[in-house]
């Protein structure tokens, strides 16, 4: 169990971010329990589920659109004495990053990069999108319904109750926080089913599973009868394929419905308040609302 202390007032400075480090922190861990991993510092560094890796791994993202390189530049100048007194806490500490923090770190983010290049970033756009659908859906939920029903509902280890959040990891040793100046909450792909807390630092840190995951790798299922029936067939096959965000040229492909036809029925789904649209970057992305996820499992 770990306890941050996180008062009514440091609720209001609960934030969100996605992270490109958390991300192949998450999926590096993932292929370690899965017998799978990488060589290098990356590999020693990063431990099962139920072993310590270091906090310095993943300093707290400073914005929401992540950028790997910047993050890397933060984790490079991470103070050596702390490097060391993590590495310190590993079972099997590594040796060349404790005798020379300076070094290591910079052969570190490196192997990090490599990683990140064939590992995550062919994939990167979807994922992202989806877990920038995360940020907005729990951004508009903190908004309207208050940081209490947000931090009870992010995932059934996670409570907050009189001035503290408790985070329920059997195999943590990480300290408690008896002094929480806020607290950055971080959507993952690769984190579920459990969620992974950083106490150490300037601000805590926890990364917890996003929802929709498991749809990144799903075909999408047809609409139904009933669903085509109230909407059109065209504009049914759209919001059921709309399972993780997409652009109307990714909708185009998936549902075989040309990019005009595809933006005239998005047209109508955002009229009826059934999809949403944001920018990302230069993308320019659709999302379905809760109204729309009511009405597909209506519909099942």
């Amino acid at each position: 169990m770990v306890s941050i202390a996180l008062s009514a007032v440091s609720a209001t400075r609960v934030r969100f971010a996605v992270s490109c480090l958390w991300e192949v922190l998450a999926g590096v861990r993932r292929n370690k329990d899965l017998g799978l991993s990488p060589g290098g510092l990356l590999g020693r560094l990063v431990a099962p589920t139920g072993g310590y890796t270091p906090d310095f791994l993943t300093p707290a993202p400073a914005g929401l659109s992540p950028d790997l390189d910047r993050e890397l530049a933060g984790l490079i100048e991470t103070d050596p004495s702390a490097v060391r007194a993590q590495v310190s806490l590993m079972a099997s500490p590594v040796r060349a990053l404790h005798d020379d923090p300076v070094g290591g770190l910079a052969r570190l983010a490196d192997e990090i990069a490599e990683y990140w290049s064939t590992a995550v970033k062919p994939d990167w756009p979807r994922r992202r999108g989806l877990l920038d659908a995360e940020v907005q859906r729990q951004a508009r939920r903190l908004a309207s319904e208050g940081a209490d029903v947000v931090l009870n509902d992010l995932h059934p280890s996670v409570s907050w109750a009189d001035g503290v959040l408790r985070v329920d990891q059997p195999h943590c040793l990480a300290p408690d926080v008896p002094a929480g100046s806020g607290l950055v909450l971080i959507p993952s792909v690769f984190v579920w089913p459990a969620v992974l807390t950083v106490s150490a630092g300037e601000i805590p840190q926890i990364a917890y599973p996003a929802r929709g995951v498991a749809t990144l790798w799903e075909r999408p299922a047809g609409p139904s009868d009933a669903l085509s029936a109230v909407l059109g067939r065209g504009r049914a096959r759209i919001l059921t394929a709309l399972s993780a965000p997409l652009s109307t040229t990714e909708l185009a492909q998936r549902t075989g419905i040309t990019a005009g036809g595809v933006s005239q029925h998005l047209s109508t789904l955002r009229a009826a308040g059934l999809v949403t649209t944001h920018r990302q970057g230069r993308a320019v992305l659709n999302s379905r609302t809760s109204a729309a996820d009511v009405l597909l499992a209506a519909a099942l």
